[in-house]
């Protein structure tokens, strides 16, 4: 009989009083069902509301549930920081909105995917379902992630989607390279990772648009592009591991 799936969820979070408390909820219902051992690391980026206050309040009647409080430094810079801490041989990284439904985490795990290193959560593709995002905000996307494909990391159809699984290797290998800190970091961590020849794979997921959304497409695109750009100077210059 082989050895329970080790699982460890890492949610970054910055001003999510509002919703994660359901997000946690939605998250331990599920976890509470299957055959794993499992954590959820909650990583506070500096929240200034009352995310952590939830979260430990939480904590207290959920045992599995982790609160990391990190300085704000922005997404990347949470993640990184609970996926190395993190203790789980899968390692998901998972948005704190929780857009995608936690039934799609068995996709990213055996005996439903094996023999990868970095598992992408894809809103591209065959068998994935977007419902309720605006076409307009789809379309922005799409052209973002041409410029993205183009200029970086050709032929992965969704880099930004906030749902990845690494193995404890693989975030090993990667993260003590990653230096972006803020919404491009994902960029990053592919770039690298196909530098290392780590087995990367794309897993479509069904996906719900949040109107609570901390990305502004405008603002957040443009600084994202710019620090695709840095990243593109140093695969070009061999300087990415």
């Amino acid at each position: 009989m082989s050895d329970p799936i080790s699982l460890s969820i890492v949610i970054p979070a910055f001003n999510e009083g509002r919703r994660i408390e359901s997000s946690l909820d939605q998250l331990t219902s599920f976890l509470s069902g299957r055959p794993w051992q499992w954590e959820i690391r909650v990583v506070d980026d500096g929240s200034p509301d009352d995310t952590t206050t939830k979260v430990e309040a939480f904590v207290r009647a959920h045992p599995g549930v982790v609160l990391q409080r990190e300085p704000h430094r922005g997404k990347g810079g949470a993640v990184k920081a609970g996926l190395l801490a993190a203790r789980g041989e899968y390692r998901f990284m998972c948005d704190a909105d929780l857009s995608m439904p936690p039934a799609e985490l068995e996709r990213f795990l055996p005996p439903q995917l094996t023999g990868f290193d970095l598992a992408i959560g894809s809103r591209e593709g065959l068998g994935a379902r977007r419902v309720g995002e605006p076409w307009r905000r789809h379309v922005v996307g799409r052209v973002f992630n041409r410029a993205i494909q183009s200029l970086a990391v050709p032929g992965i159809a969704d880099t930004q989607c906030g749902f990845k699984m690494f193995t404890a290797k693989s975030v090993a290998a990667i993260f003590p390279h990653v230096t972006l800190e803020g919404w491009a970091f994902d960029v990053e961590v592919l770039c690298i990772a196909r530098a290392k020849g780590l087995r990367i794979v794309e897993v479509p997921i069904e996906w719900h648009h949040r109107r609570e959304s901390q990305v502004s497409v405008v603002r957040d695109s443009w600084r994202m592009f710019r620090d695709v750009l840095k990243v593109r100077a140093r695969v070009r210059r061999n300087e990415i591991v």
